[in-house]
């Protein structure tokens, strides 16, 4: 039997993930936005299942909360970040307010997680990170500028993060799904001001295609079509990487997500080797450095 501590348990990912390993024999530490949200599954795990209230944009609540974890839990194996939610809209036309927000809760609030966890996982010896990123932490598209960047920022701090915790015998991967067919984007999604001058720009024609404004986008067949990944199967891949104990750092979930994500590094990659020539041209005097090399 394993323990695990998921935040944002109730979406996402998570409910699948969370029905798995309770029907497996584990222990989850689940935290959750809405109070009783979990009720009916607590009454039928019991002790297994332990909940407990948690704003990731509230620092200090999530270093109480993840205290309390260890302290009344033990040893916990695996920290599974999966709370976050997406900003849509053009670049102009997000608040102040609403960029702020969504980088406290993405990003600052995903740290603080495993932030607040790392002492403990050190004094264990052991212990598996777990950030749900996305396919958009790889490329940024009109529309979804905050939420690409949010994905951005967390994999950048992550990759360091895992490089540190490697040494204490701390294992840490990167999920990176592409369309899941869960309520992510109906439930959680926020969206800028519209203002008219996006309204048939690329930006414009993104947002109101996800708020269901775009004809033929608005049935189940369109969103199929869309929207590939298995809740289900993800989970379970999940689960699979944190047991075999070992993989890259890095694992895309869903066809969409490993084209766009290597289409993404195919991209960039040939607009760098465009520029190598420039690159060493911009060397000091006293570096010698042929061209290819």
């Amino acid at each position: 039997m394993q323990t695990w501590f998921i935040t944002g348990a109730s979406g996402g990912l998570a409910a699948p993930l969370l029905n798995k390993l309770l029907t497996r024999g584990d222990r989850v530490a689940a935290t959750v936005r809405r109070p009783g949200v979990l009720d009916e599954w607590k009454a039928q795990y019991g002790d297994r299942l332990w909940v407990a209230h948690l704003d990731l944009t509230d620092l200090p609540q999530i270093e109480q909360v993840v205290e309390r974890a260890f302290e009344e839990l033990g040893e916990i194996d695996v920290v599974v970040n999966n709370a976050a939610y997406g900003l849509y809209g053009a670049i102009e036309e997000a608040s102040d307010e609403q960029i702020r927000h969504q980088f406290e809760t993405n990003v600052f609030g995903s740290l603080k997680v495993m932030r607040a966890a790392m002492p403990f996982l050190r004094n264990q010896g052991h212990g598996h990170l777990i950030q749900l990123s996305s396919m958009a932490g790889h490329y940024s598209i009109p529309g979804m500028g905050f939420y690409c960047s949010s994905k951005w920022a967390i994999e950048g701090a992550f990759e360091a993060l895992a490089k540190e915790a490697a040494p204490f015998g701390i294992r840490s991967t990167m999920v990176e799904p592409g369309g899941i067919r869960t309520p992510f984007i109906t439930s959680s999604a926020r969206y800028g001001e519209r203002m008219d001058a996006y309204r048939e720009q690329e930006a414009g024609l993104f947002t109101r295609m996800m708020q269901g404004e775009v004809p033929g986008m608005d049935d189940m067949e369109a969103f199929k079509r869309m929207v590939v990944g298995d809740p289900e199967k993800m989970a379970q891949a999940i689960i699979e990487r944190s047991d075999a104990g070992e993989g890259p750092l890095r694992m895309a979930l869903g066809s969409d997500a490993y084209r766009e994500i290597r289409q993404a590094l195919l991209d960039r990659l040939a607009a760098l080797d465009a520029q190598q020539e420039l690159a060493y041209s911009t060397d000091a005097d006293d570096v010698r450095q042929e061209v290819g090399r």
